[in-house]
């Protein structure tokens, strides 16, 4: 039994979440932490809501609420659709914990104490019709690398290229829309990364199993321009989690807190500490250490993280210089699986501008597994992928309800209505057996090969096969036509067919676990057993066994419906 550490990028407190961050990150973590626990290998898959900085301030600032009251109702709306999609966290935490400030303050102590912080004085945006200092976000403009009109003061959401307020053109206070603005001195901290460039190269380059799209993102921004800059991590915000180092305050930071890219991967080990102190880690009896802290038994954890592009370069520079340079033994990540953009009908998704279906929204619709499936038979692996209603109902229509959900009807409701509403014994199997049971054997092989190597569009494509495998082995073995002049032989027949469901919930499970959930049950049985020899597998279900015809798995999306929902959903939030 392996040791396995999930975490999933955090996302944003502002606002509801669309497909495009869904799939980016939680989804396949998802996917990959049910399959891990489906092979009896002990995981621990944790998230969080990124509550800190300017989208929680400008969010609250809209909603009309005090920030801390915003982000403890935003966590819960999120943490509700979370479980509305099935996504199996051990523990869903919050940036704004305890827990997460005191590690915060603990690193920026540890990383000070080791020469790796330095201060600084800096110009910043002051904007003198809201009398404040504007933190980047609060800053917009047009983009001076692709000239994008509504880019960020930190970053471009149309290039991705990281910029600095006084970089745009014609810039803005988001606050009040003013263009008085004017640059005045202030001092912050700066997180010493190019000190670091030496090491993080060495430690990319080992990690030879990564994506490309992950090792070219972060080698870029080792050697762009002048490589690897230090980083401010101190903001003049009142939201945040105060500048101390350790318990001790942090002379001439009065006032300041950290920058949220600082403390937000922290949350990651901060997350752990919440699920011991909240009860539901305390099992073990053993701690949280043990999954961050090698010396405390985490050398033998394999730590995967999982995220949208655009997130690559803090989690293969900034958070490993926090971790590399505090010193001390933490655990870092073996493997982080990165995902291109998911862009919506023609378009991009947009949280800030509301354009796409949103998490909430695609629940009003439909069942979650419905989304999972397509999501991830869809995933933004290789290069940027596109949702369209044409493909959404294609895919749900001919995956979900022609093969697999025909399937399962075909079977039940052919055994009840001829054979009982029990597992029928039957006689020997026959070469149509053999063959579907060597088949079967191979693909399942191929789909964990799949699973293991994290390639999601490859593994739906792989479970996808089997479910078409039982279908063209009920097809040619015709238990319809052996009814009528050997029941013997359609009752080995349909046997084998209620154990091919038994399969397909466990198999299935980690993409549509509803569905899975439903398969067993009808087959009225909850052995979850991973089918290492396949054929036993098929002959888990005896004679005598009682079963159900379930409801229908997945209903079929209409012409209509399609139509309406692209009208609804034409690509802007109400």
């Amino acid at each position: 039994m392996a040791r396995i550490l999930i975490t999933s990028a955090i996302p944003y407190i502002n606002g509801i979440k669309h497909l495009g961050n869904l799939v980016g990150s939680q989804l396949p973590a998802d996917l990959f932490a049910r399959y891990m626990r489906a092979r009896d290998n002990e995981v621990l898959f944790l998230c969080a809501t990124d509550e800190h900085g300017t989208p929680a301030e400008l969010a609250a600032l809209k909603a009309g609420k005090p920030v801390a009251e915003y982000c403890a109702e935003m966590h819960e709306v999120q943490a509700e659709i979370a479980r509305g999609f099935r996504l199996s966290f051990d523990h869903f935490g919050r940036s704004s914990s305890q827990q997460n400030h005191r590690l915060t303050q603990h690193f920026a102590g540890a990383l000070d104490a080791r020469g790796l912080i330095r201060e600084g004085e800096t110009e910043q945006m002051y904007s003198v019709p809201d009398n404040r200092f504007l933190p980047d976000r609060y800053i917009e403009g047009t983009c001076p690398n692709c000239g994008y009109p509504s880019a960020r003061g930190d970053q471009c959401d149309n290039c991705t290229k990281q910029l600095d307020p006084t970089d745009l053109i014609n810039p803005h206070s988001v606050i009040s829309g003013s263009s008085e603005l004017e640059l005045r001195k202030t001092r912050h901290l700066y997180l010493r990364q190019s000190a670091m460039r030496d090491e993080l190269r060495t430690w990319i380059t080992s990690k030879t199993d990564w994506p490309v799209l992950t090792t070219s993102i972060a080698l870029k921004w080792l050697d762009d321009g002048d490589g690897l800059q230090d980083r401010g991590i101190t903001r003049d915000l009142a939201w945040g989690i105060p500048v101390r180092k350790g318990d001790q305050p942090w002379p001439g930071m009065e006032g300041k807190v950290f920058y949220v890219w600082f403390d937000a991967p922290i949350e990651y080990i901060a997350c752990a500490q919440e699920w011991v102190d909240a009860g539901a880690g305390a099992g073990s009896g053993l701690g949280w250490e043990r999954w961050w802290r090698t010396d405390k038994g985490a050398a033998d954890v394999t730590y995967y993280q999982f995220m949208g592009k655009d997130n690559v370069p803090f989690h293969t520079l900034s958070f490993p210089v926090t971790i590399l340079g505090s010193g001390e033994p933490w655990k870092m990540v073996d493997y982080l699986k990165s995902f291109n953009y998911l862009n919506y009908d023609g378009g991009q998704f947009s949280t800030s501008r509301g354009r796409g279906v949103f998490m909430d929204q695609a629940l009003s619709i439909l069942p979650s597994d419905y989304w999972r499936w397509w999501l991830l038979s869809h995933a933004p692996e290789s290069a940027d992928s596109e949702f369209t209603w044409e493909n959404f109902q294609t895919s749900v229509n001919k995956d979900l309800a022609d093969v697999l959900g025909n399937f399962v009807s075909r079977v039940t409701k052919f055994a009840r209505s001829k054979l009982g509403e029990s597992v029928p014994d039957g006689g020997a199997q026959g070469p149509l057996e053999a063959a579907l049971i060597a088949d079967l054997t191979q693909r399942v092989r191929a789909y964990e090969q799949t699973m293991d190597a994290i390639e999601v569009r490859k593994s739906a494509a792989e479970l996808r096969a089997i479910w078409v495998a039982g279908n063209e082995y009920l097809q040619l073995a015709a238990p319809w036509a052996a009814i009528k002049t050997d029941p013997a032989r359609a009752a080995t027949i349909v046997r084998l067919g209620l154990n091919l469901i038994r399969l397909y919930a466990v198999l299935s499970r980690p993409f549509i676990p509803d569905a899975a959930d439903a398969m067993m049950a009808a087959m009225g049985c909850d052995d979850w057993s991973w089918p290492d020899d396949v054929e036993a597998a098929l002959d888990r279900l005896q004679p005598g066994q009682d079963f159900a015809v379930p409801e229908n798995l997945f209903r079929k999306i209409t012409d209509e419906e399609r139509a309406d929902w692209q009208e609804r959903f034409a690509g802007q939030r109400n």
